[in-house]
């Protein structure tokens, strides 16, 4: 049973910085898509980036050239450089886990919690 757990949330200022953590345990995950998502008070869960191994890396265009994610296979961990940040960047993020590269979360079989990012204006 593959278990995530995020860290790294807070409440920042607009235009800083915050890196969210995404640590797994139970198997390895370089062998898997590892994607973030995010869900807003009263908005639908949104796509935010994917990351398989050290290959493919996708971005919601809402985030590309501000985000990065970035996986370290010996940590089994999966990290989201957020730069940058924006007040409608503030949601609840979770990592997830699947076998492939998809942006829809349904293709996404194990979730962690979350953890709150807050960007004030």
């Amino acid at each position: 049973q593959l278990r995530l757990v995020e860290s790294g949330g807070g409440l920042v200022q607009a235009g800083e910085s915050l890196t969210l953590s995404c640590a797994a345990s139970g198997r390895p995950i370089r062998n898997y898509a590892m994607a973030w998502f995010r869900q807003a008070p009263g908005k639908s869960r949104e796509f935010v980036a994917v990351i398989k191994w050290i290959g493919d890396r996708y971005y919601s265009d809402s985030v590309n050239t501000r985000y990065t994610v970035s996986m370290d296979a010996a940590k089994n961990t999966v990290y989201l450089q957020m730069n940058n940040l924006k007040p409608e960047d503030t949601a609840l993020y979770r990592c997830a886990n699947g076998l492939n590269i998809e942006r829809q979360s349904e293709a996404y079989d194990y979730w962690g919690q979350g953890t709150q990012v807050t960007v004030s204006s």
